[in-house]
């Protein structure tokens, strides 16, 4: 710059940027939309999946307070249960629901 472009220069105080440094990733900051939504690496039984809730007691869009499971137990058609994750396998849940929802004809029931 010359002598004249700095005697024009407005210097206004801005705050210190904090992204210059090194970030976490999303794994190491544990960023989930519910802490409770999180799927833990180690292995749990179908009664341990059952009991852990992705929200709480926490008010929804109407101010009604809600409890979301994190993990919804269905029943195969084998007898055994299985727990499926309420974000990553919502598709699978939305397909319990409709067959739930059907006569023995295949007729949907409302």
């Amino acid at each position: 710059m010359t002598d004249k472009t700095q005697e024009n220069q407005i210097n206004q105080p801005v705050s210190e940027d904090t992204h210059l440094g090194q970030e976490e990733n999303v794994n190491e900051r544990n960023l989930t939309a519910n802490p409770g939504d999180k799927i833990s690496d180690e292995p749990k039984s179908i009664e341990e999946k059952a009991k852990q809730l992705a929200v709480d007691d926490v008010p929804d869009i109407t101010g009604d307070k809600i409890t979301v499971p994190t993990y919804f137990v269905v029943d195969e058609p084998d007898g055994k249960k299985k727990a499926l994750h309420h974000v990553k396998d919502a598709e699978e849940i939305s397909d319990v629901i409709r067959q739930a929802r059907v006569d023995e004809n295949g007729n949907r029931l409302w």
